[in-house]
């Protein structure tokens, strides 16, 4: 897997570009010297949480024959600054789901998915917690 990087202005904005040819963009915040025009890198890490994790419980659910009507996920993390670096030390996961499924298999996807396939939250495991409830049909479960 490999990334290219190309600073587009003289402040911090980035396109970056994968080996397939997708473009996507990051920036800093205005009040460190960016102009606030793509998510930042550790947005783009809770974004990888919520599509890697929404990957593997769509993928398990299917394989089940769950009719999965919408899926929505919350990422929410908490930072703690550590000699200089503000890494996640808490990322809290809220998914939900909407359609015709078992709230028990739902329940199992999600836990599948953060406790041994989403390679995003394994690699995060070591330093950040990571919590996580599922909502079926608006029932927390």
């Amino acid at each position: 897997m490999k990334i290219q990087l190309k600073r587009i202005n003289n402040d911090y904005h980035f396109e970056l570009k994968n080996e397939r040819g997708h473009i996507t963009y990051i920036d800093s915040k205005a009040m460190v010297g960016g102009h606030d025009l793509a998510p930042s890198p550790m947005e783009y890490v809770l974004m990888g949480v919520a599509g890697c994790s929404a990957i593997d419980v769509i993928s398990i659910l299917k394989k089940q024959k769950q009719k999965i009507k919408d899926y929505r996920a919350e990422v929410d993390g908490t930072r703690v600054e550590i000699d200089g670096a503000k890494p996640f030390k808490e990322i809290d996961v809220t998914v939900y789901l909407e359609g015709d499924i078992a709230p028990e298999k739902a329940k199992r996807a999600a836990q599948l998915s953060f406790k041994k396939y989403c390679s995003v939250s394994k690699t995060l495991e070591p330093t950040a917690e990571i919590k996580y409830k599922v909502v079926v049909n608006n029932i927390e479960i």
